[in-house]
């Protein structure tokens, strides 16, 4: 677990701690907004690529074999990086680490499942929640540290150490709790999916930062090929004798109401994690190191609360947690549409840390409770379309929140009578990122709305059945 908890951090800080270092990018490595997105974009497309192959390679390789070669890769993409002095070395570097991270989170999960029994799941994927959840939140922070006193790549050369050591930990302590049956390979199956989850990560990662917007060929053209590659996908899964990813998880009804609710409230993590930098910078003319300090009260509570939510679970069930949760996050991201650029950092930090304690009690209740009603055969299934939604949901996030914020901030200056003058830009920025926040406070609205069917499954025997509704 401590291996598993370190790698996992690192994996999570990986992705969101560049975002912050963006402009820096830019400017050091000579490259456009739209070029520097791909360091976003090819990790999320990477992901949305590996992820849904995952449960075919825990059939196929041993738990320490994956764990070696996700954590070697990973090392190996964080040097690379690390190194690179252009934009392409840069690139690659940052495609090796998802590599890394889209093995290493089902494998995660997985092996949770199998090692603990279900009434202490939810204690121990808060846990992983812990360094999950806190990582994405502590990225800007420290990252932002990073770029104030060293330089970018030092972002990278900060997670080798660590890697080290859970490799370390990992070659010593890991044990093989897979079952290897070595299923068929269908490259038909593995085409399609990459075809299909692909195209759709594309075509909303592009649709945030290309010119053409969500009316751009290429972004209509990748969702059309996306979304006929995963009909064909399913439709196939359904006639092999061993699918590459089962689709009778879809039979058990709370395990599609937490997949729906952590879908959600991702897209929410990843859409604020994304708008608040960039408010606080252009709209309120803080620094980066600033941003990221501002971001870290809520990221700490958040990380605290995750096995404390787990717990409250085990004892009592996913509606107290959940509903509550949801409710949480609508009251505050309703007050976040009034962020202005005249908004005191006090009322931030506190409506940010309530949002995080929101998000803690919805994301680990609402995974533990839908993956308890699947039985043990359908848990790699089960733990890789949990993973995949969640690519899927960042990249869904980001693109919409971002397309809103440069509307908002087109529609205001058009208005503006001098959009020339420096405060004009800070008031856009403020009035662009209101949209955003109406858009994850919608996000809100609907995971409220179906956190209402969440009910306790009971475990017995090996299976999983719901409790009959009071």
């Amino acid at each position: 677990m401590i291996a598993l908890c370190i790698a996992g951090f690192i994996g999570m800080f990986s992705e969101t701690a560049l975002n912050i270092a963006l402009s820096d990018l830019m400017e050091s490595l000579h490259i456009t907004a739209s070029t520097v997105q791909w360091l976003t974009t090819g990790y999320l497309l990477t992901l949305g690529v590996l992820v849904p192959v995952s449960s075919f390679l825990m059939q196929w390789f041993t738990t320490r074999q994956l764990f070696i070669f996700s954590l070697g890769i990973s090392i190996v993409g964080g040097v690379v990086a690390a190194l690179s002095s252009g934009f392409s070395l840069l690139l690659i570097g940052r495609i090796l680490q998802a590599v890394g991270i889209g093995i290493l989170l089902p494998l995660i999960f997985n092996t949770i499942l199998v090692i603990f029994p279900p009434e202490k799941r939810g204690q121990a994927l808060g846990t992983m929640g812990l360094v999950i959840m806190f990582a994405p939140a502590a990225g800007p922070t420290l990252a932002g540290l990073t770029i104030q006193y060293l330089s970018w790549n030092y972002i990278f050369w900060f997670t080798i150490p660590f890697l080290l050591i859970s490799l370390l930990v990992g070659v010593r302590y890991m044990q093989n709790i897979s079952t290897i049956t070595k299923p068929k390979i269908d490259v038909l199956s593995i085409l399609l999916s990459t075809i299909g989850f692909g195209g759709i990560v594309f075509g909303f990662s592009h649709a945030g930062e290309g010119d053409g917007g969500w009316t751009d060929p290429v972004v209509i053209g990748s969702f059309i090929i996306g979304a006929l590659a995963l009909l064909v996908f399913c439709l196939r899964q359904n006639k092999l004798r061993q699918p590459m990813l089962n689709l009778q998880v879809f039979q058990y009804p709370m395990f599609v109401v937490g997949l729906l609710m952590v879908f959600l409230c991702f897209n929410v993590i990843m859409s604020t994690m994304l708008i608040f930098p960039m408010y606080f910078q252009g709209g309120l003319a803080k620094t980066a190191m600033a941003a990221g300090l501002i971001l870290l009260p809520g990221g700490i509570v958040n990380g605290l609360l995750a096995p404390v939510m787990g717990i409250l679970y085990d004892k009592f069930g996913p509606r107290w947690l959940v509903i509550p949760g949801f409710l949480v996050m609508s009251i505050v991201l309703f007050m976040m549409t009034g962020f202005d650029t005249d908004t005191s950092i006090g009322l931030i930090i506190a409506l940010h840390i309530l949002l995080m304690i929101g998000i803690s009690m919805v994301m680990s209740p609402a995974q533990t409770n839908g993956l308890n009603q699947l039985p043990p055969h359908l848990h790699p299934d089960g733990t890789a379309f949990m993973n995949t939604l969640q690519q899927i949901s960042g990249a869904v996030g980001t693109a919409v929140a971002v397309s809103l914020m440069s509307g908002g901030i087109a529609d205001y200056m058009s208005a503006s009578s001098d959009p020339a003058a420096a405060s004009e830009s800070a008031h856009a920025m403020a009035f662009g990122s209101q949209h955003a926040f109406i858009f994850a406070l919608v996000v809100g609205i609907v995971g409220f709305v179906i956190s209402l069917f969440i009910r306790r499954v009971k475990v017995e025997g090996g299976s999983e059945r719901p409790k009959a509704m009071h």
